[in-house]
């Protein structure tokens, strides 16, 4: 249980990037996204719905984000994301940072054949 806790913060913590990695794809409403991330994880990760619409609203907030209603003839009208230059620049940005990271979590750990 605890290591799914780690996992889970780990990801947490990086959700905005997340989010808008799926988003520099294409726009993209809530549940859409939900499927996005279930998928790419292969299933060992689906984010919770507060947890999208708190991030969501905190990257619009950041200006990395903008929203639109869709004009869908069926069904309900559905809320539409969309990435932002600043949130392109931001995912590159989380990115590098994740990377940089990573590359010392590695090497503090001994991965990649031992090297430090």
């Amino acid at each position: 249980m605890a290591t799914r806790d780690a996992v889970s913060d780990l990801i947490r913590g990086n959700i905005d990037a997340i989010i808008l990695n799926v988003l520099s794809r294409g726009d993209s409403y809530g549940y859409e996204v939900l499927k996005e991330i279930a998928a790419a994880s292969r299933g060992e990760y689906e984010m919770k719905e507060p947890s999208l619409y708190t991030s969501l609203k905190r990257l619009q907030g950041q200006g990395f984000v903008e929203s639109y209603w869709g004009d869908e003839t069926q069904g309900a009208r559905r809320k539409y994301y969309c990435i932002t230059d600043a949130g392109i620049t931001e995912l590159q940005e989380a990115t590098e940072r994740w990377m940089r990271v990573r590359r010392i979590i590695d090497r503090l750990l001994g991965a990649n054949g031992g090297e430090r």
